[in-house]
């Protein structure tokens, strides 16, 4: 059962958050957000859009007039959590036929005709670029018909949309600089589910940040499907398509985003190995806000591996960036994502991507099996051949071999003191707090007088292989 742990981690309980609207109409919407951090994002969006058209956020499923639930197709267990939880709330329904009941994101456009009618799972489907349609997708709904929006946009960004910050705990916050992706991983559904990429401008990603520093946020998260690849009025020549304006690069980026206020620390995610640049971790190394923490996924530790996945590096390229961030930053934290038993992946090719785990020891990991998704290009051009009790098998060994790692990452930190900003109390303890360090790990300690927001130094006596654990010490 160790990757259906993994899996649940990856993909998060469902998060159902509340917001009240200056402009009520009566009605209640009820969000549920499965996947990964960009879906959570959107549905801050879809809060925002649907406040605006006067509906209050609830907790309450009961008493929702619209349920939405924001949707991952990443694997195919993703996607089965999602069906069941959608016959549940069709047995809701049954007693209450005006329910509203829509799916959002990657499974909504990949699998909308057989979930509206095939399945009649739901009433409404809306693509990661339709947001902004929604209160007309529920109107239709609301007079009889189907909502289908699923039509995938070049410059759609909600750059002017202010997001609404579900479930928050008003320190940390995520702010989208991109959508969409260009890179046609052969295992990945993205570009066919959240199409081209695009950059928001950086102004508008600037002015988030200090609205949100103005708020009492002390932490943002840049998110996009590949950061590096980030990119405001600049084509694929490096050149820029509108001479009156400013470019800005990624790195350019970060520290614009550093130099809104020194108390605000900045992560992003995620990172692609073949376009992560030197310039990228020299504004790291340069700015005390922002976090000493890199996730590099790898997939696989192997070349030919690589190639078939269509990563666009080599083993020996992911390992110069892994030696690029330790000499910029040699306490850096660096996590990553493994694939275990994709197409035609022989046993050595598995034991090289254990070598590599070995050579680099990642502090953390997300880890999974191959799951094969339909019109992606390894589903066409390659034979899903590794059976899967070996993909299992196999899996283990790299879960296995990670555990060990984080473990001894974090036996590493015992005795040394690192600044922590306080998120809030810890799940196990109201007599304790937590909150992590530059390099990402969560660190639990026995609360004094301080509040969520505040930095404190601590130092740690223990660990686990997931959480440090310390207590305070005074400057």
């Amino acid at each position: 059962m160790q990757d259906q742990t993994i899996e649940e981690e990856r993909q998060g309980e469902a998060t159902m958050v509340e917001h009240a609207s200056e402009h009520l109409n009566g009605k209640k919407l009820y969000l549920e957000s499965y996947g990964c951090q960009m879906n959570f994002s959107d549905s801050e969006i879809v809060a925002s859009i649907m406040g605006g058209a006067g509906y209050e956020t609830t907790r309450n499923i009961d008493e929702a007039d619209v349920v939405l639930l924001n949707t991952c197709a990443i694997r195919d267990n993703a996607e089965q959590r999602v069906r069941n939880r959608l016959t549940q709330f069709q047995h809701q329904k049954e007693n209450n036929p005006d329910k509203v009941i829509g799916i959002l994101g990657c499974m909504a456009e990949r699998l909308k005709s057989q979930l509206l009618e095939e399945e009649k799972l739901v009433d409404l489907v809306a693509g990661p670029d339709a947001y902004r349609d929604l209160p007309n997708l529920v109107t239709e709904v609301e007079s009889g018909q189907k909502a289908v929006n699923v039509l995938l946009s070049r410059e759609e960004t909600y750059a002017d949309i202010s997001p609404v910050r579900l479930d928050s705990n008003g320190v940390s916050a995520f702010i989208s600089i991109m959508r969409g992706c260009d890179n046609m991983c052969s295992f990945c559904v993205v570009p066919f589910t959240r199409g081209r990429e695009r950059s928001r401008s950086a102004e508008t990603i600037v002015q988030e940040a200090q609205d949100l520093v103005n708020k009492g946020y002390r932490e943002v998260t840049l998110l996009g499907q590949n950061v590096d690849s980030y990119r405001w009025n600049i084509n694929r020549k490096g050149e820029p398509t509108d001479e009156t304006k400013e470019t800005v690069n990624f790195a350019q980026l970060l520290e614009k985003v550093a130099l809104v206020d020194p108390r605000l620390r900045i992560r992003f995610s995620t990172s692609h190995p073949k376009d992560m640049t030197d310039e990228v971790l020299e504004v790291m190394a340069r700015y005390e806000n922002i976090c000493e923490y890199i996730h590099l996924p790898v997939q696989s530790g192997n070349s030919d591996v690589l190639e078939r996945m269509n990563r666009g590096y080599s083993r020996e390229w992911y390992l110069n960036r892994i030696a690029s961030i330790r000499k910029h930053m040699p306490e850096a934290g660096i996590s990553t994502d493994v694939i275990s038993g994709f197409c035609q992946e022989t046993e050595a090719e598995h034991k090289d991507t254990l070598s590599l785990m070995q050579e680099v020891k990642f502090d953390f990991a997300y880890m999974f099996y191959y799951s094969e998704r339909p019109k992606t290009l390894a589903a066409r051009k390659f034979e899903d051949s590794v059976p899967l009790e070996e993909k299992k098998r196999r899996l283990s060994e790299i879960i296995e071999l990670q555990q060990q790692h984080s473990l001894e990452s974090n036996k590493r930190s015992v005795g040394k003191t690192f600044k922590v900003l306080v998120e809030g109390n810890s799940k196990r303890s109201d007599e304790h707090q937590c909150g992590r360090n530059s390099q990402n790990v969560m660190a639990v300690f026995p609360k004094l007088n301080h509040v969520p927001g505040d930095y404190v130094n601590v130092r740690i006596n223990d660990c686990t292989a997931a959480t440090l654990i310390g207590e305070i010490v005074e400057d």
